[in-house]
């Protein structure tokens, strides 16, 4: 049994719109032993929203999404019928594994539009340093997700740029990953999973702009709810349906290599994969794409080159090292290319800069 190739398309129950959030307290009448994961800052704009006393024990995760985190809040809660995480996309990670620890279910409550973590079963594990270590796979997506749409007005611009950044990677990562396939090879779920990233890519092109508007004035519009669904949900249904032919290749082992440079750290995990994405374009010569999505990259405000991403000008010495994180065989840039190497993906990044230099 390999629970990574298992069709799973998401939370067993999504709910979102305005002001969804109040009816929590009817999701929870069936469970006594309930336990709330969190973080301070997720903690305090969640009660701030919420307006009424959580009357469960608050439990903080120490900020790293690790394995031993993990271990420690199961310890400490002991039992419980059902986790409540409240957070970003560490938190509900950290609340995932405690979940699977405890064997009770998952109440994902996103307080950022970031990524599609509140809707998976998958988590991205760290070490305690915060350097990457693996993805890892649960046997239950969460029991609920809830959307709610004023409450995530309260999401950070930067956030809201950086779950663009990760969603817009759905298209690519699948596509390079496909394109080696023949027609016969795409069963249902990875044209399913295909036409979901298609679709995710045409909604963020579309609507990133407005939504980021929409955040900025504080107002909850047709097009900050298709964006945030299409962050949280959508972007989940891609690997839910194609598996390992729609979750990470090229664009997240960019990501995977850079967090193992301390400069890096301060770059939130969207931008730094939406980099990975012209790293994979250049991987596989697709300058032309590259040039296409330029223009919206700088409206929307993501990263283009190493400078955003705090490392200075291309320098050969600094990023090997990442190339060959990215090219390590237990990582995904070998889905693009079987063939990879450390050289290769760090000549992509230098003709990635040299033609960003010329954009």
């Amino acid at each position: 049994m390999n629970i990574s190739f298992e069709v799973r398309p998401g939370a067993n129950r999504y709910v979102s719109g305005e002001n969804v959030l109040q009816e929590l307290p009817q999701y929870l009448t069936n469970f006594t032993q309930v336990a709330v994961i969190t973080g301070p800052t997720s903690f305090k704009i969640f009660a701030a929203y919420y307006n009424t006393e959580l009357a469960y024990p608050l439990f903080y995760y120490d900020g790293s999404a690790s394995n031993e985190d993990a271990a420690r809040l199961a310890q400490e809660i002991g039992t419980a019928e059902v986790i409540i995480g409240i957070g970003g996309g560490r938190v509900l990670d950290t609340s995932k594994l405690v979940a699977e620890i405890l064997g009770c279910k998952l109440v994902a409550v996103p307080t950022l539009i970031s990524n599609c973590a509140p809707y998976t079963p998958i988590a991205a594990v760290y070490h305690p340093d915060h350097t990457f270590k693996d993805i890892q796979y649960f046997q239950d997506a969460p029991f609920l997700t809830l959307v709610d749409y004023r409450f995530l007005l309260a999401t950070p611009v930067e956030y809201l740029i950086a779950g663009i950044g990760d969603t817009v990677a759905k298209w690519y990562e699948i596509e390079g990953i496909t394109r080696r396939l023949s027609a016969d090879t795409k069963n249902a779920g990875v044209r399913l999973g295909i036409a979901s990233a298609k679709e995710i890519k045409n909604i963020l092109l579309a609507d990133s702009l407005a939504a980021l508007a929409a955040l900025k004035e504080q107002t909850v519009t047709p097009a900050f709810g298709r964006i945030a669904d299409t962050v949280i949900a959508l972007a989940g249904t891609v690997g839910g349906f194609a598996v390992n032919f729609g979750r990470t290749a090229g664009a997240h082992a960019t990501h995977n290599g850079l967090s193992y440079l301390p400069a890096t750290h301060e770059i939130f995990h969207g931008a730094k994969v939406a980099y990975g994405v012209l790293v994979q374009l250049s991987y596989t010569g697709d300058y032309d794409e590259i040039a296409q999505l330029l223009p919206f990259y700088h409206a929307v405000g993501l990263p283009t080159s190493v400078t955003q991403l705090n490392l200075g000008a291309f320098d050969a010495e600094t990023l090997a090292p990442v190339a060959q994180l990215a090219a390590d065989p237990t990582d995904y840039f070998n889905l693009i290319d079987p063939a990879v190497t450390g050289e290769k993906v760090l000549q992509a990044i230098e003709k990635l800069e040299t033609f960003i230099a010329k954009n």
